[in-house]
């Protein structure tokens, strides 16, 4: 194993970054120089997103892999582009690293970088790293574009629309509890095997996520172009209420129409937690959540991996989900908040 101090910043970066092509004609230069130089075409507009991940607060290297987490950090970023209905087309990576990493630890992180960047079509070009005292921080900026009117906002949504989601729901945050339930069962014990049979695809939806580029080329080859749109980063509700705030409407979605997938669904069971629930409030699905004319409801349905879970309703009869026996349940905001986290903590 390398310590980092051997190498120093720039020694460091260029070993992240060597070897590493540039695939979109909009990158002019990428890593080696002060700044990246990038180019849009005139008639397109550009996309810009940050996400920021602190280690034990968004992740946990006791189960996650480094090279999983690179693939995450980036994949995350390249969802949020999606969900404005553009293609991302670079990256800038910074890294605040402790000195318990070595060279062949942040090797490992970039690779899974590398591999979301080579899988998306996605430049890395450029970014920073400095020493932490607060274990591993991650923070990547994405730039993607978009035609100027086939941008997709939040703000859309409007009284003649349905509600669709992409995926099933649920199924990242099931596979979360099953790595928390086995580290707290491997405390203590060396030899100890965690037990994942049969549940490879909610391990799989919270340690490799996707960004759901399918789906917007789909909506584009159907000429269907969503009124709004999200990525489910923290729950359907949480999402469904920034959709209606932002534009001013209500909704009604049914518990019946809400994609669970099989091994969620076990999970739930396994854990006493109420399946419903976790859809809801999960969160790190990064299915997208949109919404469409009512007159796109045939082409909407001929899509595979999409379901028409409700209707956008009037603002005054507010945000519900309507259950199986027909009873409406307000929906709230419960899908997972650092910030509130951080605050009871302090308050205690």
């Amino acid at each position: 194993m390398s310590e980092i101090s051997s190498l120093g910043e720039f020694g460091l970066i260029d070993r992240l970054t060597a070897n590493m092509p540039m695939v979109n004609a909009s990158t002019i230069l990428g890593v080696g120089d002060d700044a990246a130089i990038l180019h849009h075409p005139a008639d397109m507009e550009q996309l810009v997103t940050t996400d920021l991940l602190l280690e034990n607060v968004h992740f946990d290297l006791t189960y996650v892999p480094l090279k999983h987490l690179g693939y995450k950090s980036a994949v995350v970023n390249f969802s949020d582009i999606y969900a404005m209905n553009g293609t991302p087309r670079q990256i800038t990576v910074s890294l605040g690293i402790s000195r318990r990493f070595t060279v062949e630890h942040i090797e490992a992180l970039y690779a899974g970088i590398r591999m979301a960047c080579e899988d998306y079509g996605v430049d890395i070009v450029g970014g920073d790293t400095s020493a932490s005292n607060q274990g591993l921080v991650i923070s990547i900026t994405c730039i993607g574009e978009a035609p100027r009117d086939r941008i997709v906002k939040r703000s859309g949504a409007k009284t003649t629309d349905i509600i669709c989601v992409s995926g099933d729901l649920g199924a990242a945050y099931m596979g979360l509890q099953l790595l928390e339930r086995e580290k707290v069962a491997s405390a203590g014990r060396k030899d100890f095997e965690p037990d994942f049979a049969g549940k490879e695809y909610i391990l799989e939806r919270q340690l490799k996520p996707r960004a759901r580029r399918d789906i917007i080329e789909a909506l584009a080859k159907a000429d269907i172009l969503p009124t709004a749109m999200m990525d489910i980063s923290d729950g359907l509700s949480s999402e469904l209420l920034h959709i209606c705030k932002a534009s001013g409407v209500g909704c009604r979605v049914y518990e019946d129409r809400i994609p669970i997938d099989y091994q969620t669904a076990i999970m739930a069971e396994e854990i006493n937690m109420n399946l419903v629930t976790a859809a809801l409030n999960g969160g790190e699905d990064y299915e997208l959540l949109f919404t469409v004319p009512l007159t796109m409801h045939d082409k909407v349905k001929a899509l595979d991996n999409v379901r028409v879970i409700g209707y956008i309703a009037k603002a005054n009869e507010g945000c519900a989900m309507v259950t199986r026996d027909n009873t409406e349940i307000t929906l709230r905001a419960q899908g997972w908040n650092p910030l509130a986290e951080q605050t009871a903590e302090q308050d205690n």
